[in-house]
């Protein structure tokens, strides 16, 4: 950690100094949703702020909402061996440009790639936002490979900034950085959540299903969310509540953990299936839900559940890495085992059955979010935290910001 530059740019003019130039970047346009808000406060805060991502209209929209510089670069989200180099040349040539003063790249392949070409550029200050551990479902030489360009990334950073303690303390277990370079701003979370747009219904209503329980599920639709359990649970409770609907919102995501054909297509037959399909606002669809259910395998911190209890709604999620620290189990909601959809389903008829039990969680759920999570509360670390990294401030940081994670936790 001592060979930490610092603020050593002795040729910078003095706009230059005054107005810090942060690169951020992701390796999928459809990331920038989990940056809404968070870019705007860097740059209200001083910073000039770049955005990297693959192309696509999100990331076009997301520059002009937080009215920010957007710079697109192709990026894959698997391993290819010529794209990747090619996405790196690019990054190379667009760093050694901009010559920011602090770099952020976040996702795998982002991660990566930028924080390498950052390292050759010799960007000062370089920060990998760890989101989540994809290796963590993975087995055999994938996994072996994953944890090492984890470890590479981290390795070509200053700071690792983890989005929950338990992630911290997987990357810890995972040998993925030094303790010491892993940081957890206050409770955890990179963008908190919209308590002002994301609240319960004023008048109670709950859509057009009204005498039907209305379960929902929002994100990607892949396996490791856990959208097999989800299914197999769902068509289990249709024999005790044969009037259930089921509500995904979100979309076919052709990764490497995509769901079968079969799957989908038994999906998109389902007479109790309702697909919303990609929601740019899903604050409405949140309030017509009697439970929210996340029945994922590995997160970093879960936007989705904090959007739920922020709208007053219950959540059933598992203890995976960074969905644990998303429910407070039995008051906020449920957790179950990953991969386990018999403990899904009974979980669900628990609350079901119970409408006051829903309406107490989910009030709990709403002043719990509102206290801890606020988007304000969560752009001011980050802000503060890259400050600090502007000043130089860098040494005392790992141990005080950890130290504070811990306490909010307990």
């Amino acid at each position: 950690m001592s060979s930490y530059p610092g603020n050593s740019r002795k040729t910078l003019s003095k706009s230059r100094i005054e107005r810090p130039l942060i690169v951020i970047g992701v390796t999928h346009s459809q990331t920038c949703l989990v940056l809404t808000g968070r870019l705007r406060a860097l740059r209200e805060a001083g910073f000039r702020v770049v955005l990297i991502a693959s192309p696509g209209a999100l990331l076009d929209s997301t520059a002009v909402r937080e009215q920010i510089e957007a710079l697109p670069i192709p990026m894959r989200r698997g391993i290819a061996p010529l794209a990747d180099l090619v996405s790196l040349f690019r990054l190379l040539k667009e760093l050694f440009r901009l010559r920011p003063d602090i770099t952020e790249f976040s996702t795998p392949k982002a991660g990566l790639l930028g924080n390498l070409a950052a390292l050759l550029c010799g960007v000062p200050r370089r920060v990998y936002l760890l989101r989540g551990l994809r290796m963590e479902t993975t087995f055999g030489l994938m996994r072996w490979v994953l944890r090492a360009m984890e470890q590479l990334a981290a390795a070509c950073s200053h700071v690792v900034l983890c989005n929950s303690q338990s992630l911290r303390e997987q990357a810890i277990a995972l040998g993925i950085a030094n303790p010491a370079k892993l940081q957890v701003l206050g409770p955890g979370s990179s963008n908190g959540v919209d308590v002002d747009r994301f609240t319960p219904s004023a008048i109670g209503v709950r859509g057009v299903h009204l005498r039907a329980p209305m379960i929902g599920y929002v994100g990607r639709l892949t396996r490791d969310k856990g959208v097999p359990e989800l299914i197999q649970a769902f068509d289990a409770l249709l024999e005790t509540e044969p009037a259930a609907r089921l509500l995904l919102v979100g979309w076919f995501d052709e990764s490497e953990d995509a769901i079968g054909p079969e799957l989908r297509s038994s999906i998109e037959r389902h007479p109790q299936i309702i697909r919303a399909g990609f929601v740019a606002d899903p604050s409405p669809c949140y309030r017509v839900l009697d439970v929210l259910v996340l029945p994922t395998h590995r997160e970093g911190f879960p936007n989705v559940v904090l959007e739920a209890a922020a709208s007053g709604v219950p959540v059933i999620t598992t203890l995976a890495t960074g969905s644990r620290e998303a429910v407070l189990h039995g008051i906020t909601g449920l957790l179950v085992p990953p991969g386990d959809s018999k403990s899904l389903l009974e979980a669900m008829l628990q609350l079901l059955a119970n409408p006051e039990r829903r309406r107490q969680m989910g009030s709990a759920a709403r002043k719990w979010v509102v206290e801890r999570f606020p988007q304000a509360r969560i752009h001011a670390l980050s802000v503060a935290l890259y400050k600090d990294l502007w000043q130089g401030r860098f040494e005392e940081l790992a141990p005080t910001r950890v130290r504070g994670a811990a306490a909010v936790a307990d």
